[in-house]
């Protein structure tokens, strides 16, 4: 059945009530207006004042702005004016094209509008200067709150504006979500899924049209059909192509929207057309079926009425499919479910959601290209435990999308290079080592690691546990992440890198007078020597001591054992609370010690003297601690140094702190079950101070 969208009558909006309220006052955007109305006063956002650092923050205007309300630049302002359409966006003086093809698209789809920009919104009654508009971030719901302040000059828009200069609600929006991302600046350059996803929520999907399925064409109208936002460009090769104009009029780099499809029958024949909009509001197409081109002839009125054809310079033009697929490269939908658009069926869908970090020296392990760092990384154990209904195997969809890197553009982060790979599980409990992933291949991945935001891909696995490893391309690389999993069964997730308890090894006992070694004997003469008749010693003289002895010991390289490590083995050592070492106790830690001393030995791989921070995790477990991911990355902050690496002694002084804190709540939790309502990893953090 030919398509040319069209929206549908009137709906019920959708409640705005699940919108987390984002304004420093805490105030809801009604509150905020309840206030301002009762003040008899125009509301101003202190959030993103209008100043310049809420437009550059890398240059300086080179037009002086002038922040005015839309009442201050025409008669009488409109919100919307009869109705939301694409027409209402056309680019100002800003590289945001990617969001205004997003935009553009959103108007075709009145039901995603609606909740983007929530209704009851006016420069009539209730006026007080106060907009708001919700966007999709992460997985919930924002409300943004802006004043109607925009930047002019000459008493024009500067920015995204209206065909109507009276209308004002696309440059409205255009400001809320520079707010949610910074600044204005930071909306320059983008991908048109982007901001696609942030006003559905929903799921990206990219084709490249050169090698799209022989079907293309209907996956498009089942797109608009189901009212997918879907947006077009063409690549470009090096910079200097940006915005270059092809010979038929198209702009490379740039970003369109679609906005329809349909056929038409020429002698008998039918050609397929689909209908593409320039955000800029002009500059159009030039080849077969543009606005003023000779194919129309063919055509008769009734049926150029049908498809809304002008010969305007409006942005907006048909063309045939053959010649988009032929001009233009990449083709983005953001489908609102993850169903399939090269299937019939539509699906009821599960989602889990992980929200997660990569951490420099300890959870930013890269791709398993880099197999000594790649272990490190977040591992989600998925479970999937019913196949799909005739099949045999589950369908599910992986999206993973790197968190605020566009807000962050101000402190030089950029979009990272990210994907995933899915393991077969082993069946064994807890985070995966290096061993598994050198002998094992991965059962799928991501396409590739791209430099997107979101990289999604679909995967028919037969039921079983698998192992999901998000990564950035290269290791060091620090993010937040979300990762969503869409199934069409219900499926089980959990993050192996959880809160986990930790499992106390036993103190050792203190070797029997009989059984010591020619070591332990002249430790004794040693510490005797220090001590003086009442065999104990402070701190300051148990440095001396340990430092004396393992100066000694060929195969360990440091410098010396600071005070602070001394005073924290006196307070986990120390059984009478006098703040001294007795010797006994002291045989009862340098068992400790010696354990602990060719457990660096063994993780100090390239026997520099230091062990890499990426390999803390695997010599705290040896030493009896599995701690959970955010307990480990603020270890490796405390006590790794710039190039991650940790000596000898920042190793003894995190595991000797570590044993007394996990020391400390067992006896806490044992004493009074009820006094302690924080889990361990928690604990500790408080009491190891970090």
């Amino acid at each position: 059945m030919p398509h040319l969208y069209r929206a549908p009558g009137p709906q019920e909006p959708p409640t705005p009530k699940d919108a987390r309220i984002t304004h420093s006052s805490g105030q809801s955007f009604e509150e905020l207006r309840r206030a301002c109305l009762q003040k008899g006063v125009l509301f101003e956002d202190t959030d993103f004042p209008a100043d310049s650092s809420s437009l550059f923050y890398s240059e300086r205007p080179q037009i002086p702005f002038v922040w005015k309300r839309p009442g201050e630049i025409v008669k009488n302002p409109e919100f919307i004016l009869g109705g939301a359409t694409r027409t209402d966006i056309c680019q100002g003086e800003l590289g945001d094209c990617w969001l205004l093809a997003a935009i553009a698209s959103l108007t075709l789809n009145e039901k995603a509008l609606a909740r983007v920009v929530p209704h009851n919104q006016s420069f009539g009654p209730g006026y007080a200067g106060i907009f708001h508009f919700q966007f999709w971030q992460h997985s919930e719901w924002l409300d943004v709150v802006i004043d109607d302040r925009l930047p002019t000059f000459r008493d024009r828009l500067v920015f995204l504006h209206s065909a109507d200069h009276n209308e004002f609600w696309s440059a409205l929006l255009e400001k809320a979500y520079a707010k949610l991302n910074g600044s204005y600046e930071a909306l320059k350059g983008g991908s048109a899924i982007e901001a696609m996803e942030d006003f559905t929520g929903g799921v990206a999907e990219t084709f490249t049209t050169k090698e799209a399925p022989g079907n293309f064409y209907e996956i498009l109208e089942k797109a608009l059909t189901r009212g997918s936002l879907v947006g077009c460009s063409i690549d470009i090769r090096n910079a200097a192509e940006s915005e270059a104009r092809t010979p038929f009029g198209l702009i490379k780099g740039h970003a369109y929207t679609v906005t329809g499809v349909d056929q038409v029958n020429i002698r008998g024949q039918k050609v397929e057309l689909i209908r593409v909009r320039n955000p800029w509001g002009q500059v159009e197409w030039t080849g077969s079926w543009s606005d003023s081109s000779s194919e129309w002839r063919s055509v008769g009125p009734a049926e150029q009425k049908r498809l809304c054809h002008t010969a305007l310079d409006d942005g907006e033009f048909w063309m045939a499919f053959r010649d988009f697929r032929a001009h233009f490269d990449k083709v983005e939908v953001c489908n609102l479910t993850p169903d399939a658009l090269e299937e019939d069926a539509v699906h009821k869908w599960e989602v889990t959601v992980h929200q997660g970090s990569w951490v420099r020296g300890s959870t930013a392990g890269g791709c398993r290209n880099f197999l000594d760092t790649f272990w490190t990384n977040p591992q989600i154990k998925l479970s999937l435990t019913e196949k799909d209904e005739g099949q045999e195997e589950c369908t599910f969809l992986v999206a993973l999308m790197q968190k605020d890197r566009r807000k962050l553009k101000r402190f030089g982060a950029n979009v990272l290079t990210i994907g995933y790979a899915i393991y077969q599980c082993p069946g064994q409990e807890g985070h995966l080592n290096k061993d598994f992933f050198r002998y094992h291949a991965s059962q799928a991945r991501s396409k590739t690691f791209i430099n997107l935001r979101e990289v999604s891909d679909r995967f028919r696995l037969p039921p079983g546990d698998y192992i999901l490893i998000p990564s950035t391309f290269e290791p060091h690389q620090e993010a937040d992440f979300c990762l969503r999993i869409f199934s069409e069964k219900k499926a089980i997730t959990r993050d192996m890198d959880g809160s986990v308890d930790i499992d106390l090894p036993e103190p050792p006992k203190p070797t029997a007078p009989g059984q010591e070694t020619e070591e332990e004997r002249q430790f004794q003469a040693l510490f005797k020597q220090v001590a003086g008749e009442d065999m104990e010693v402070t701190a300051e003289e148990l440095k001396y001591v340990l430092n004396a002895v393992l100066q000694k010991k060929k195969d360990i390289k440091f410098k010396e054992l600071s005070l602070i490590s001394c005073k924290n083995i006196i307070s986990l050592m120390d059984t009478s609370g006098n703040g001294k070492l007795e010797f006994s106790e002291f045989k009862v830690f340098w068992d400790k010690l010696k354990k602990w001393m060719s457990l660096f030995l063994q993780f100090d791989a390239d026997k520099s003297g230091t062990m890499s921070s990426y390999e803390l995790r695997s010599a705290l477990k040896a030493a009896g601690f599995q701690l959970s991911s955010p307990l480990l990355q603020l270890i490796v902050l405390r006590y790794a140094d710039p190039e991650l690496q940790l000596g000898f002694d920042d190793f003894l002084n995190c595991l000797v702190r570590l044993e007394n804190a996990s020391r400390m709540f067992q006896a806490l939790s044992t004493k009074n079950k009820e006094f302690i309502h924080l889990n361990i990893n928690e604990f500790i953090v408080l009491t190891m101070n970090i």
